[in-house]
């Protein structure tokens, strides 16, 4: 049988929608970002978000994120996981910022909305961003764990080797367990120095290890410093995508002033044709 290709790649054409994207990442941590401030996107169209974010069959990313208008803020930021779930996340709010100042939408500061409420952040001119992140007024501290929402839920354990770790199996062992399987949680393995930590994460949404993640680092650097019973400073984490710090202010068990801080980078610019 002979297959008229021209009508059919007509046809397809017509029903697809031709989007351009730029590719940002922070230590690893990597997510496809869209300029909505015109609503060309759908954002109820979660098979697209899942389609982009695919490695093998889309852009492939992290995470999905769209820059958007709001009033009296300087723009909305909308994350999606990769498998279309959304959810605070701290390294895309910092490439957010990143892709902003490209956009002419922000010079040095900015201030704008995410899932989890409103954030300042700033950038220098090397592209460094600071996050400053939601106050935490509460941690749990278990046998062997800790247990902190910066914004995104996070298990924090220690571990003796963290190269031998399997942490997409002992990720997902946790982030399944009957305490989580129904909300999740990021599982993360660190291993502690006196200000610094090392650190490998289990993302949720992902479901699988990631480079780098934001609120993961942040979480875990307030469990070193209530380990290590510190009232404020600046803990340097090394995550496998990179380095980054986390800077705060501890009083009682409320921490304060916690800042978020790392490289946001351009990777790329293109356009993808989503059914």
């Amino acid at each position: 049988m002979l297959i008229d290709r021209s009508r059919n790649e007509a046809k397809h054409y017509f029903y697809s929608m031709k989007i351009e994207f730029y590719k940002y990442q922070g230590t690893g941590n990597d997510f496809v970002m869209i300029d909505n401030r015109n609503n060309v996107f759908d954002k109820n169209n979660l098979k697209a978000v899942q389609q982009l974010c695919d490695r093998h069959f889309g852009v492939g990313a992290d995470g999905l994120i769209l820059i958007e208008n709001i009033e009296d803020l300087d723009f909305n930021m909308i994350y999606f996981n990769a498998d279309g779930t959304q959810s605070f996340c701290g390294n895309g709010s910092r490439c957010t910022v990143a892709f902003a100042k490209y956009l002419g939408i922000i010079e040095k500061q900015a201030l704008f909305l995410s899932t989890d409420g409103e954030h300042e952040a700033w950038i220098n001119d090397e592209g460094e961003v600071s996050l400053k992140m939601h106050d935490v007024e509460s941690i749990e501290k278990g046998k062997g764990y800790y247990f902190i929402n910066t914004g995104s839920p996070h298990y924090i354990t220690q571990v003796e080797d963290l190269k031998k770790v399997d942490v997409k199996t002992k990720g997902a062992a946790i982030r399944y367990s009957e305490r989580f399987k129904v909300e999740g949680t990021n599982v993360n393995f660190v291993k502690f120095g006196d200000s610094q930590l090392d650190i490998r994460t289990y993302e949720r949404g992902v479901e699988d290890e990631t480079l780098s993640c934001g609120t993961g680092v942040t979480a875990a650097a307030l469990s070193l410093a209530d380990h290590k019973s510190l009232s404020s400073g600046v803990i340097h984490i090394k995550a496998a995508g990179g380095n980054l710090k986390v800077g705060f202010k501890r009083n009682g068990n409320v921490f304060s002033d916690i800042w978020l801080i790392g490289p946001a980078t351009f990777v790329y610019k293109g356009e993808f044709l989503i059914d």
